[in-house]
């Protein structure tokens, strides 16, 4: 079997105790999964030192003999402290190991070796806390002589490779763990072809192993990355290219509108025209609608840019042949309000004839049964709803269309579930108004079609946006609601969006709390640190009632609006918001994505650097949407220099959603494409970032779509076929068959 010591468990390499550590600490089972665990850095141990010259706080490697060994019990917990006296002759140093007092049996007095760690101090007396060593041989001719041996300088020269580690599995730990997996791995089969290595000038996969994990010099561990970058990208295009040529070898019901029909009576009464984009994307809609297979297309585009009217005329051309579609939103709130704007555009004669029904965990038992009729009966042409679609009550009478709204507020397995319902495959479209960067997509969602519509409808007045910064500026909250009064004297309205609904109960945390307390020093390892204390969340609850009682919003109407009140109540806020009968409305994010009020000018977000840059964008394009000009204030108290300002500082900076799509990336150092945020599996991007590595993955591309081209079963690529069932673990592969 191709790659069969790499698909070894890694309890019959390394015995089942250490393999357990490794399970739990990092979900690692096999070989392949170990030696893909790679350094996050490479450490010098330095030049040679003397013990009476020792820098402290630095790396240093000295030459030294071991004077005196003791091991002691630790005070304020339970193990042991090994101390171990070395000297160099003309200085001394202690170097100290917790819990590992087998290290004795090496490291006993008159031993020779050569020493590396980071100096520090302890009660008045320098010490290096688990360094690394090389014992000398003790036959060694050198031990006699000043210098060290060429085998010990070699040592002291080689870079240190540095593991993502745990507090059950140390660095170092990792480092002898994969050496031993190395040892016994003998050769091993490279999924990238020998000429395409060849034509990029890469190491084979076993010499890129060794590299990384066993570097001699830094060219080695760059030659291996640089391989196993490529062969990383390599064999995701291909898993993703196989499942695209997967998806498009399934039969589906061609949809085609009709003359005189829907779609064409709905485009004859807009009253305004389609953007160009917006025409484009449409087209590439209706030629995948009219094919045999099932379209899979995303389309992108900025906040407000018509994604949904292009959505609804895909549902009409479905109509026309007889067809449903099925529009899944990602709270009741959006839901809602995409029936009743679908509702109103249609008009009341398309609008009674193609009859779209709401369905949501919350109908009433009455108006539940009547939607299912609907939907089952195939009246219902559209049918709007939220998880509640996924049920199984809910059967179509002719799934023709899928159209996921907001596609990043879905799993898999829910698209996948509402997909399933269909007689035929129906046809898929994803919607987001988040944008993708031409890497991510090519990565992500490298199996689909991607639209994209950047161009806005015309009469779009803009949106200002400008952070207060109460880190540096505390008095500035005071003029955020100055502002907010100002809109309202002017007719308008404003959102006010906080992280949380209410104050956490006494002794809970929002977020990660500070360890404080008094240790003992002697008891604590040295790498360890304490987590930073966060400050207090703004609540719904809490401002909704302090802007109640503010004396510049006295006789305004301040409403708050969160997940946790019933249907009925989101709605009717939601409607009176619309209709311009409250003020101000407190929200968390359940208003994030779809949420349309013309009349809103002014959105306000507390603790904005809580928030992603995407989601900040998306709330931000709450407003401005009618002839009204927008204004966003991003109140945050992080520091000018902390990651989450940065963040703030980015989205204030532009209103290119793609530029700020990039800057995300870069910002998040993207590595989990098809990890947890999406298959809820481990991270899958190992070396690659797609930030950086754009030609990489697009040079991977054109080379896996040649070979799948003349090879689409791989049957003549055996080595690339073993990588992607071992790269895509049955998670991956799953969502990817249902991305």
């Amino acid at each position: 079997m191709v790659g069969s010591a790499l698909d070894a468990k890694l309890a019959s390499v390394l015995g089942g105790r250490t393999a357990t550590a490794f399970e739990k600490a990092f979900g690692i089972r096999t070989a392949a999964d170990l030696l893909s665990h790679y350094p996050r850095r490479y450490a010098k141990r330095g030049e040679l030192s003397a013990l009476d010259e020792l820098p402290l706080d630095e790396n240093v490697t000295i030459i030294a003999e071991v004077r005196e060994v003791r091991e002691r019990s630790m005070k304020a917990r339970r193990g042991t402290i090994l101390e171990v006296r070395i000297t160099d002759g003309k200085g001394f140093l202690t170097l100290t190991f917790f819990n590992q007092a087998w290290r004795a049996k090496m490291l006993v007095p008159g031993m020779r070796g050569i020493f590396a760690g980071k100096v520090t101090a302890y009660r008045g007396a320098l010490q290096l806390a688990h360094p690394d060593y090389e014992l000398f041989d003790p036959w060694d001719d050198d031990l006699g002589h000043a210098t060290p041996s060429p085998a010990a300088i070699r040592w002291a020269e080689s870079p240190i490779p540095i593991y993502p580690a745990t507090s059950t599995l140390a660095s170092w730990q990792i480092a002898k763990s994969i050496e031993l997996v190395l040892d016994g791995l003998g050769p091993v089969a490279d999924p990238v072809p020998p000429a395409v290595r060849a034509e990029r000038g890469l190491v084979d996969y076993r010499a890129a192993l060794e590299g990384v994990h066993r570097p001699k010099r830094d060219a080695d561990w760059r030659a291996g990355q640089h391989a196993l970058r490529f062969q990383e990208a390599f064999v995701l295009q291909a898993a993703l290219l196989q499942q695209r040529a997967a998806n498009r070898s399934w039969n589906a019901t061609p949809r085609t509108p009709v003359a005189g029909g829907f779609l064409e009576r709905f485009d004859r009464q807009l009253p305004f025209a389609l953007t160009g984009d917006q025409q484009l994307v449409g087209e590439e809609i209706a030629r995948d609608l009219a094919g045999t297979h099932p379209m899979n297309r995303l389309i992108q585009g900025e906040v407000g840019s018509g994604k949904t009217l292009v959505a609804l005329r895909a549902m009409l051309a479905v109509a026309d042949s007889g067809g449903q579609a099925a529009l899944l939103a990602p709270t009741e709130v959006l839901a809602a309000q995409h029936l009743r704007s679908l509702v109103r555009v249609l008009g009341p004669n398309l609008a009674a004839e193609l009859m779209p029904t709401l369905i949501t965990g919350q109908l009433p038992v009455a108006e539940r049964r009547k939607a299912l009729l609907r939907t089952v009966g195939g009246q219902a042409r559209i049918v709007v709803g939220t998880h509640a679609l996924l049920g199984e009550s809910v059967t179509f009478y002719d799934l023709g269309l899928v159209v996921v709204d907001e596609q990043h507020r879905f799993g898999v397995d829910q698209r996948e579930a509402l997909r399933q319902k269909g007689t035929t495959p129906p046809h898929v479209l994803v919607l987001t108004a988040t944008p993708i960067p031409r890497t991510v997509a090519m990565t992500v969602f490298g199996d689909l079609d991607i639209s994209t519509i950047s161009e806005l409808p015309a009469g779009r007045k803009g949106i200002e946006t400008f952070v207060v910064p109460l880190a540096e500026k505390p008095d500035w909250i005071n003029r955020v609601w100055a502002r907010v009064s100002e809109e309202l004297e002017k007719g308008h309205q404003a959102f006010v969006v906080c992280p949380a609904i209410e104050p956490a109960p006494a002794g809970a945390s929002g977020g990660p709390a500070g360890t404080g307390g008094v240790r003992e020093d002697d008891d604590v390892d040295p790498d360890a640190e304490a987590g930073a204390p966060q400050r207090p969340l703004t609540t719904v609850v809490q401002l909704t009632a302090e802007l109640r009682a503010h004396p510049l919003l006295a006789g305004r109407r301040v409403e708050g609006l969160h997940g946790r009140m019933s249907s009925d109540e989101k709605d009717e806020l939601m409607r009176g918001f619309a209709a311009g009968r409250i003020d101000v409305l407190v929200a968390t994010t359940v208003i994030e994505v779809g949420v349309d009020v013309p009349n809103a000018s002014t959105m306000v977000v507390m603790d904005a650097e809580r928030f992603g840059v995407s989601q900040l964008h998306q709330l931000r394009g709450r407003v401005g949407r009618g002839g009204v000009p927008g204004l966003c204030l991003l109140v945050t108290g992080a520091e000018e220099s902390s990651l989450g300002r940065e963040r703030v500082d980015a989205v204030a900076s532009t209103l290119d959603g793609f530029e700020l799509a990039q800057a995300d990336l870069e910002l998040r150092r993207e590595g989990d494409v098809l990890g947890s945020s999406q298959s809820g599996g481990r991270s899958s991007l190992r070396l690659l970032r797609v930030v950086r590595d754009t030609d990489v993955i697009e040079a991977a591309r054109e080379q896996a779509s040649g070979i799948l081209d003349a090879d689409p079963s791989l049957s003549e690529h055996p080595e690339l076929a073993a990588a992607i069932a071992r790269r895509l673990d049955e998670s991956t592969r799953t969502f990817l068959a249902k991305a």
